[in-house]
């Protein structure tokens, strides 16, 4: 690979008028400008990020930390932040923690030691451990749909609360009485938030909370599949249930056909995420769709000016889901 002294050399310039042609930091004659180019072009030169990036305090690298590459939602909230920063003139370095925090930890350290300018964090939990670190490293930070308990941070989620009730409500709208809830894990706002809108709805429409009805799971399609049977296996099953992912609707739609239910006819389920795979699943799943690819968008663009202004007052957005109507749920139809 060749050096910018070897380019100096060969355009008979000094390596400072090398670096003021690649960066544009001052006049430089024309003729000694051509040659430089040139000599670039024919060395196939590169400059060096690193040593740009230790002169100027500024890599242009995010730091992106996600509890599990293998949901599709984490998927298509990355592609949102990724176009954004690619305009925004920023790279992505991802890190997948597998919700675990001592991963998460140790991933965390090396993206520092990579001199990201800031960090997006979902986390895989909230310890003190985690809280410490982010504190000590004070670097620029946004946090999205998981917040952590003692980290000053923008913030950016979906209105979770606001799209387990109207789950339930659209539920309820197809005259079910018996509806169920496959939760993701208890301990995870978003999760939390959806149980809640779900609780709510059923309140409003004077139906008791049945604990059985409520199972708590881990957001894969085989935990679905295994609340599922859970369910299905009680001798007052249910006639509808809200699953809190698409995964794990998709995963219980599997149960069902194999233990000889049909979909909507005997049960209708319901999602939320709205995946790509939600409209190819058999049937095609209703959902709640997240605003996906915008709560990508917004998060870079909250990270990159609050690297920007790091005192600006801290931002919380709060963004709306959409119910979307598919062929897994129908009305009841009555014995």
């Amino acid at each position: 690979m060749a050096t910018m002294k070897q380019v100096a050399e060969k355009a008979r310039v000094s390596t400072t008028t090398v670096s003021h042609v690649i960066n544009n930091t001052r006049v430089v004659s024309e003729d000694a400008r051509e040659r430089v180019l040139s000599v670039i072009q024919e060395l196939r030169y590169i400059p060096s990020a690193v040593a740009r990036s230790l002169k100027n305090d500024r890599t242009h690298t995010l730091g992106m930390m996600i509890p599990n590459n293998s949901n599709p939602y984490f998927a298509e909230v990355i592609q949102g932040i990724e176009d954004a920063s690619f305009k925004l003139g920023y790279n992505i370095i991802l890190c997948n923690s597998y919700d675990d925090p001592k991963k998460q930890a140790a991933y965390i350290r090396v993206l520092m030691e990579k001199r990201i300018d800031g960090l997006i964090l979902v986390s895989s939990g909230s310890d003190e451990d985690l809280s410490q670190l982010l504190a000590d490293e004070g670097i620029p930070k946004v946090l999205v749909d998981r917040e952590v308990t003692g980290v000053a941070a923008d913030f950016i989620e979906a209105d979770h609360v606001q799209g387990g009730y109207e789950a339930t409500r659209y539920l309820l709208s197809l005259g079910h009485r018996k509806i169920a809830c496959v939760a993701g894990p208890d301990t995870l706002l978003p999760s939390g938030g959806r149980v809640t809108g779900y609780m709510q709805a059923l309140k409003e429409a004077g139906i008791a909370f049945r604990p059985d009805y409520l199972i708590h799971a881990d957001f894969t399609s085989q935990g679905g599949y295994n609340a599922f049977q859970q369910l299905l296996a009680l001798s007052d099953r249910p006639t509808a249930i809200f699953a809190s992912n698409d995964l794990m609707a998709i995963g219980g739609i599997c149960a069902a056909n194999a233990a000889g239910v049909s979909i909507p006819k005997d049960l209708s389920v319901i999602g939320y995420d709205d995946i790509a795979l939600a409209s190819f699943s058999n049937p095609p799943l209703t959902t709640i769709a997240q605003p996906k690819h915008a709560i990508g968008q917004l998060t870079a663009q909250t990270l990159v000016k609050r690297i920007a202004e790091p005192d600006a007052p801290l931002r919380r957005e709060m963004l709306k889901s959409a119910l979307i109507i598919r062929q897994s749920t129908a009305a009841l139809v009555q014995a």
